[in-house]
């Protein structure tokens, strides 16, 4: 509870509506009746007390999805056009990144959000916003800030993602990369430095993994399921081990990155034969496709249920292969997605993951997903001659 100061005779409060909106899935009475109730209660003092629910709003990477933020005004008849609604984005460093910003009718929304944040509009005391074609980079903890010219308050709402945490070490090997190079590399394959929570989720879920890794805020940590000696000593409890903040240059390890729900497809490129990697490479182009990267062959095993008991090459030059359902002779008791390594491109021979991106168009006013290889057929065909055009002629 925070105690807010009442200037003169107008005092207003802001408090935050946490639920998982999802506003192109769930039907405007479901929506409603998922709303928090949010009391706002005066004191003796005259003080104004206000009661959030705290919590989060939980979308996966191409969704849509609301910020839950609401306000009211005493007295009610406050000038609409004398409310500025801010939205921020705020990160674990402490450092703020403007999303958008409200006074009146005027609108601006900022850097990647341009073209995909609005606001709600739900009625009088709304200032939610929705956030359209949700990427990873969205993930966070965002600010409502309603300002009424001396007066003004703020809320908050964490934006969560579904999606799977993986560890990650390039070619070079294990602890090599430092944290600006941690974070390029996780988002060379698809994916983000992982979050504290993501990771700790991940560990809830089974991940364990004897190698430290940077995360995003800096911080460097390992989940253990399996407490044993060569990971953080066998009598220790399992957990997640923190290491704490390194240094971001001179330091080096491995990193954890984050994924989400892809817009395409990985699929195994069914062969004849076994090729090396420029081949492979070649392959998945001439399929309309482009060889998976590492956090889409993940996405793929984790909403696709891909299970494929077949090694295959990966963008990054690694051999690797996803399991859903284990079976002795596809490498142990426990799903998930196995690594073979990184062998030599010119002379070893695999099979190959391809990734397909969907393409979105317009039919009926209707947004429809069709994978990209069909549209491109498609077009070709109809820009073609027609069958009996010879006989025409």
């Amino acid at each position: 509870q925070r105690q807010l100061q009442i200037f003169g005779e107008m005092s207003f409060v802001i408090f935050i509506l946490t639920s998982a909106l999802s506003v192109s899935s769930l039907p405007e009475d479901l929506m409603e009746s998922r709303r928090r109730v949010v009391h706002v209660l005066e004191d003796e003092t005259g003080a104004v007390i206000v009661q959030t629910a705290p919590g989060k709003v939980v979308t996966h990477r191409g969704g849509s999805i609301t910020l839950p933020c609401r306000f009211r005004h005493e007295p009610e008849n406050t000038d609409p056009a004398r409310i500025r609604i801010k939205w921020t984005k705020v990160t674990d460093a402490l450092q703020f990144e403007d999303v958008f910003v409200a006074l009146g009718r005027q609108q601006r929304v900022f850097g990647s959000y341009r073209g995909r944040v609005f606001l709600e509009r739900a009625g009088p005391g709304d200032a939610s916003v929705i956030i359209q074609n949700v990427t990873l980079e969205d993930y966070g903890r965002y600010e409502c800030e309603v300002t009424n010219d001396m007066e003004d308050d703020t809320g908050f709402v964490n934006l969560d993602l579904e999606g799977v945490v993986f560890p990650y070490y390039p070619r070079d090997g294990r602890y090599k990369l430092n944290y600006h190079e941690a974070e390029d590399a996780c988002k060379h394959q698809d994916s983000i430095l992982a979050s504290h929570s993501q990771l700790h989720k991940a560990w809830l879920e089974g991940l364990d993994w004897c190698n430290a890794g940077w995360l995003e805020d800096g911080s460097v940590q390992y989940p253990i399921s399996n407490p044993r000696d060569q990971c953080g000593r066998k009598d220790n409890p399992a957990g997640v081990r923190n290491y704490g903040y390194r240094h971001k240059e001179d330091e080096r390890y491995d990193a954890f990155c984050f994924t989400s729900k892809l817009n395409g497809k990985v699929y195994f490129l069914k062969r004849f034969k076994k090729v090396n990697y420029a081949e492979a490479v070649k392959a998945c182009i001439r399929d309309g496709s482009a060889v998976a990267k590492v956090g889409q062959l993940y996405a793929a095993w984790k909403f696709q249920l891909l299970d494929r008991c077949e090694a295959g090459w990966l963008e990054d030059g690694s051999i690797r292969y996803p399991i859903v359902n284990p079976r002795s002779r596809c490498g142990g008791s426990h799903p998930g997605v196995r690594h073979l390594g990184f062998p030599d491109k010119k002379f070893r021979l695999y099979g190959v993951y391809c990734f397909r991106k969907y393409m979105d168009e317009t039919a009926g006013g209707t947004k429809v997903t069709k994978p990209l290889k069909e549209s491109l057929v498609k077009r070709k065909s109809s820009n073609s001659i027609p069958v009996n055009a010879t006989n025409a002629i």
